[in-house]
């Protein structure tokens, strides 16, 4: 099968603090330091790993439950409440050195989070490469199957989309490795199903799989089998392609 490209689609703080964490081996040791900020040594904690590993929702789930505050960079007075930093990599490294210092004076907490740990970060300002390494660094690991497959699942039962097994199976091994593109996948499966007043089918789910990646300029190896609950036939719709303007 040709390699895809997602398209990047963010996903708001405030969605991702609704949605569960679907808990895993590879979020085993994040999860266990983040149920005990009492123990981050220094007041300060970095999460960190490759994209899609839930960075992002760790920190909004976190956040949510701790009344911290998003720092994207800038000045800013010392903290009033504990504070979340997003790619904390590639912000201002004399920002990120005085908010460091601010939160120290003040008491509080910091959660950040990479792509890679701060050792390997390339920091030019001595100080701050100091305050990074001696902070606690936990690595979280990439998806499992089992992972992207539960939660999958659950979207799809959020949004009472009822798929055979076959279909979810099919999509799963087409779609990103992504857990924001699969809540957006889910979105719009459910988007089409509403729009075209059907349930949704193979042709239709590669109709909106196909609007959320871009494919490379291979084909397919591997066409899509026949549907049996299929409700018109492959060739019917390639004659007539699906139309996805809504999305």
């Amino acid at each position: 099968m040709a390699r895809q490209m997602a398209l990047p689609l963010p996903c708001a703080a405030a969605d991702l603090a609704r949605e569960p964490l679907v808990e895993m081996p590879s979020n085993a040791e994040a999860r266990r330091w983040l149920a005990a900020p009492d123990r981050w040594p220094l007041g300060r904690l970095v999460l960190w790993g490759g994209p899609a590993t839930g960075k992002s929702h760790m920190l909004a789930l976190w956040s949510a439950e701790h009344g911290g505050l998003p720092w994207r960079g800038g000045k800013r007075p010392a903290p009033p409440a504990p504070v979340v930093v997003d790619d904390a990599d590639l912000l201002d490294e004399e920002a990120l050195f005085h908010l460091l210092n601010a939160a120290a004076e003040a008491g509080q907490l910091v959660l950040l989070a990479s792509r890679e740990p701060p050792s390997r970060w390339h920091i030019a300002l001595p100080d701050l490469a100091s305050r990074m390494r001696a902070s606690l660094a936990v690595a979280i690991g990439p998806p499992e199957d089992a992972l992207l497959e539960a939660l999958f699942a659950r979207l799809l039962d959020e949004r009472q989309l009822l798929l055979t097994p076959a279909l979810r199976a099919w999509l799963l091994r087409r779609a990103p490795r992504d857990p924001g593109l699969l809540r957006e996948l889910a979105a719009r499966l459910d988007r089409a199903s509403l729009a075209l007043g059907r349930r949704v089918t193979r042709s239709l789910a590669a109709a909106v799989l196909a609007d959320l990646v871009l494919p490379e300029a291979e084909p397919e190896s591997d066409p899509p089998e026949p549907d049996p609950d299929e409700d018109f036939t492959m060739a019917a719709d390639a004659a007539s392609p699906i139309r996805l303007p809504f999305l």
